[in-house]
């Protein structure tokens, strides 16, 4: 079964131009599958009119809804006229994000695509926060789409975790490849490159320990982790020129062999967890993403469980 069927577009309500909808567009047009462009939209003063009944309320509501959806309509109609099959819907929430979230788990949406904002074209991309909540808590896939151009030849950069003392990370590092190269395949044939950060020797290590040789440890940690790269690649028949371990902290490593290979997406696992941190994508991810200048797609593993998952009833299929 293809990839990304389902998709939802986050529709952003300040512009008149949707990236993220053009890159939807794209996706479709290689992969087929259907669209929704979803906007969730509120206005407090509506709901402080107390001189209309709530049949007016209702009523001036649903009329600012027609009127964005038709607004909508109008941005992308050069995609409905060419025969792209997009489904408009806007609803009316006071949390963006919980509409979204709420939206993938009732539809079963299997990709999320919202726009990125960035002052200009050498600035890290900024993100809202609703963008961490999503990156955070939707159950699938979130794509956020820079408003630049994917640069020719765009290649995509899958960021691994090689640390051989976390197992748990290898479920989710095979998904991150397997899911990239399905895409890549699909998508103009797009190059697949991997990325690890093995870290640097603690310095503390070397104070306290008098006998403790740096350079041999760097090289016992680098080695594993060549080791790990090895066997990773070798499972996807990816060549050895298309993987780079580097020594550093991973928010800075990433986004350095991103900018090197002018990648047009950097790929991230977020892992599941249960009870309070299952809001958190993690310290490193989330440093990762402050440092990126290109889009990013992030993907949780098979057994997360959005911590919004409680606020939709069971489908009933």
């Amino acid at each position: 079964m293809s990839l990304y069927q389902n998709v939802l577009v986050a529709i952003d309500p300040e512009q008149d131009d949707q990236p993220a909808l053009r890159r939807a567009v794209y996706l479709n047009q290689r992969i087929g599958g259907k669209i929704k462009a979803f906007l969730p939209i509120y206005d407090f003063s509506y709901e402080m009119t107390t001189l209309l009944s709530p049949d007016e309320r209702t009523s001036m509501r649903q009329g600012v809804i027609n009127q964005r959806s038709e607004w909508i309509r109008q941005q992308a109609k050069a995609y409905l006229d060419a025969g792209v099959n997009i489904e408009i819907k806007v609803v009316w929430h006071n949390r963006p994000h919980e509409a979204i979230i709420d939206e993938v788990l009732e539809h079963r949406h299997d990709l999320v695509l919202k726009m990125a904002h960035q002052h200009d074209r050498l600035e890290s991309v900024i993100f809202t926060p609703t963008d961490w909540h999503l990156l955070r808590k939707c159950p699938g896939p979130v794509w956020m789409v820079k408003d630049q151009p994917w640069p020719d030849g765009g290649k995509a950069l899958v960021a691994v975790n090689l640390s051989s003392d976390e197992p748990h990370h290898d479920s989710l590092n095979q998904k991150l490849v397997r899911e990239s190269q399905q895409l890549a395949d699909m998508v103009n044939h797009t190059e697949v490159h991997l990325v690890g950060a093995y870290p640097l020797t603690p310095v503390n290590i070397a104070i306290e320990l008098p006998d403790f040789d740096p350079e041999t440890y760097n090289e016992a940690i680098r080695g594993q982790h060549l080791i790990a790269m090895k066997a990773l690649r070798q499972q996807f028949s990816i060549g050895d020129e298309f993987t780079h371990v580097e020594k550093g902290d991973p928010e800075e490593v990433i986004p350095a062999i991103a900018a090197q290979l002018d990648a047009g997406v950097v790929v991230l696992g977020s892992l599941g967890r249960t009870g309070l941190s299952a809001a958190f994508l993690g310290n490193t991810a989330e440093q990762v993403i402050d440092h990126l200048r290109c889009d990013l797609l992030v993907i949780k593993p098979d057994d997360f469980v959005s911590p919004e998952a409680k606020n939709v009833p069971p489908s009933e299929h």
